[in-house]
């Protein structure tokens, strides 16, 4: 991994599409295309690969950091997976939740539900909903992926790496995992691995020596992801908090949505739940019902007597009657406290 970083510094694998983006990138960089700017400080969480990285428990967590800190943020997404062709889409403002998962996507509608008092917006033209979030009143706007989105200017680029794929092959999507050319990484102004754990930690560590070498500017931190809490969702959407011990004597049929499942069995495994089979779907999965009575069947085959989730696949199963108790389990991002000195102390969050 390491040798192939510092190969791909100098060299495109995939030279039509790294081509482009460099091109994009010039021509931002030259405003030959516009960058929007706004009045209230703009942070942007991101990535260079494709696939999850953790941005959505990190725009989480930033939220309540800067809410906890007397600010006003407001969430700016595309809504991947949403059927809505609109603008503007306000799924929350803050005091009342307006739009499902299936219209908006599931990461939005999760944001909302978990962050009371923090619109969540989305739009394809990012800079549309940026915009109404502003009149609604925001003081800062979080990009949930927003480091290739450069028609908004941002004053403090955060881009993740998962500690467990790092940079794949570091070669340009066809060919590899990247988005961009690892040159793109010089317009960021911090890194954050996320997943670390007792597992990958030397991992970790020869990886933020490789950033620091090449990016020696760049501050590196770490981020683990933690459970707090475990629910039992009702049909209708509401939610009960539960203890892990309360599943002890269950046969919980586990299923998720997600780019890295395994990470899913991994918490499970924390909290000393051992479900009777894993069936992993792919990111954004929508619950169709064919799918759902696939999962019936096979849980009622295994003799399962529940279901077991993560939120972000909670979201998308409102209001559909799965036949048994279904469960999720509620995870978040913790980050070097450090990372927290960044945000709070960066001059335009100061200023603000």
């Amino acid at each position: 991994m390491t040798r192939n970083f510092y190969y791909a510094l100098g060299r495109p694998f995939s030279p039509l599409y790294s081509s482009a983006m460099r091109l994009r990138e010039y021509l931002y960089q030259r405003k030959f295309l516009k960058s929007t700017p706004f009045a209230v400080p703009v942070i942007s969480v991101g990535n260079l690969t494709l696939g999850g990285t953790g941005k959505t428990p990190m725009v989480q967590y930033l939220a309540r950091l800067l809410q906890d800190n007397g600010y006003k943020p407001a969430i700016i997404s595309r809504g991947y997976g949403g059927a809505t062709k609109e603008r503007i889409n306000i799924v929350s403002d803050g005091k009342e939740i307006f739009l499902n998962a299936d219209y908006v996507g599931d990461e939005p509608r999760m944001l909302a539900e978990s962050l009371p008092g923090v619109p969540v917006l989305t739009g394809i033209v990012r800079k549309l909903p940026a915009a109404e979030a502003v009149k609604m009143g925001a003081d800062i706007l979080l990009l949930d992926d927003g480091f290739q989105h450069m028609a908004i200017r941002r004053d403090l680029d955060i881009v993740l790496f998962n500690t467990d794929k790092l940079a794949g092959n570091s070669r340009v999507f066809p060919g590899g995992d990247l988005r961009e050319p690892i040159n793109a990484l010089k317009r960021c102004h911090t890194f954050v691995l996320t997943g670390t754990d007792e597992r990958n930690q030397e991992r970790a560590e020869n990886f933020k020596t490789v950033l620091r070498k090449k990016f020696p500017d760049k501050p590196v931190f770490f981020s683990r992801y933690r459970p707090t809490g475990l629910f039992l969702q009702k049909t209708d959407g509401e939610k009960t908090p539960v203890q892990p011990e309360e599943l002890a004597d269950q046969r919980c049929f586990a299923f998720c949505g997600i780019a890295h499942p395994e990470g899913f069995s991994q918490t499970l495994k924390k909290l000393n739940i051992k479900p009777i089979a894993l069936r992993a779907l792919p990111d954004h999965f929508a619950y169709a019902a064919k799918t759902i009575r696939q999962l019936i069947t096979e849980a009622q085959q295994a003799g399962a007597t529940c279901f077991l989730c993560t939120e972000k696949d909670l979201v998308k199963l409102r209001n559909i009657d799965l036949k048994l108790p279904l469960y999720g389990v509620v995870m978040e991002a913790q980050p070097d406290t450090a990372l927290n000195q960044l945000i709070l102390q960066h001059k335009s969050i100061q200023s603000t």
